[in-house]
């Protein structure tokens, strides 16, 4: 499953979103928007204005989201 996380550095949502996907064993791929700025105004066209924004093939969210995580995990127990 692809996952991409949209991030930024100091981000405390950020990072518990990151350890929550670590601990359910999830990989995914970091888009650091402070070193990657021109991601930004694709992430604004989509009408995301917060971080981290994850985007998997089925779903995508901005914030920290344990809900959405957990279905993530369920749905990859499932696939497997």
């Amino acid at each position: 499953m692809s996952i991409i996380i949209y991030t930024k550095s100091n981000c405390v949502q950020c990072d518990t979103t990151k350890n929550a996907l670590d601990r359910c064993g999830m990989t995914y791929q970091l888009i650091n928007l402070d070193t990657e700025p021109e991601a930004l105004g694709e992430l604004k066209a989509l009408g995301y204005r917060q971080v981290p924004v994850v985007m998997t093939p089925d779903d995508s969210w901005s914030g920290f989201r344990p809900d959405k995580i957990a279905a993530l995990r369920h749905s990859a127990a499932v696939s497997e």
